[in-house]
């Protein structure tokens, strides 16, 4: 998915910026043998933040999965709080010029916060580990009884804390909610288009590389899922 921006109109009539963009973009795309899907073009200033033809771009990159491929960071934006903002909305992106200026970089700290998370994670897991091989090897007793480790009271205490299954069933249920969401304005222009049954509505998502909630491909059947949601 192509992105291109200009700051002025004349830029636009005569190509001046925009060639050199897209030459940019088509040789990113060779060089890692993908396909550029749909190209959107901006006129708008870079300290800008509504902007048309980006709301488009991002809205056709969730729904299909594709990564979002702007020539230099400046045609993103120059705004910090507008490219974090970019990184939240779930949309992976990268700049020709500094491929490493990601949806992952961006968002570095948060990436270390993870780390260390799931390192005091593996500290805690490798400590209760040794801990039980060493009761098992000294028979180590508490009144009796084997020290038990962790929560006794199990699924009942998770339950009691809502971090039960619960939980996790609303967490899948809002994100499939969200991506219904963002295909309703697809399927309102199928349907427009003539596409009436599910087999040719499903057709249609796939010509148009957009995916299933889970990454795949329609069929009738995850299209009259997906109609049943959004009439709920």
């Amino acid at each position: 998915m192509a992105y291109r921006r200009v700051s002025r109109l004349k830029q636009a009539q005569s190509g001046l910026g925009l060639e050199a963009q897209e030459a940019d973009i088509q040789g990113y795309a060779e060089r890692r043998e993908a396909r550029i899907i749909a190209e959107y073009t901006e006129v708008e200033s870079g300290r800008i933040n509504e902007r048309p033809q980006l709301k488009a771009a991002l809205h056709h990159a969730k729904v299909t999965g594709a990564t979002l491929v702007i020539a230099k960071l400046d045609r993103l934006s120059r705004s910090a709080s507008f490219t974090l903002a970019l990184r939240d909305s779930g949309v992976k992106f990268v700049c020709c010029d500094m491929p490493e200026a990601n949806d992952l970089t961006i968002g570095v700290l948060a990436v270390v916060a993870q780390a260390e998370a799931q390192a005091i994670s593996r500290r805690t897991k490798d400590a209760l580990q040794m801990a039980r091989k060493r009761v098992e090897a000294t028979g180590q007793r508490s009144h009796g009884e084997i020290k038990r480790l962790g929560n006794p009271n199990g699924a009942t205490a998770l339950a009691r804390a809502g971090k039960g299954n619960a939980a996790a069933v609303a967490k899948v249920k809002a994100r499939a909610d969200q991506r219904a969401g963002d295909l309703a304005v697809v399927l309102r222009a199928i349907r427009v288009g003539g596409a009436t049954t599910l087999a040719a509505i499903a057709r249609e998502l796939n010509e148009r590389d957009m995916i299933t909630p889970r990454g795949g491909r329609w069929h009738a059947s995850s299209v009259a899922n997906l109609l049943r949601r959004l009439e709920a």
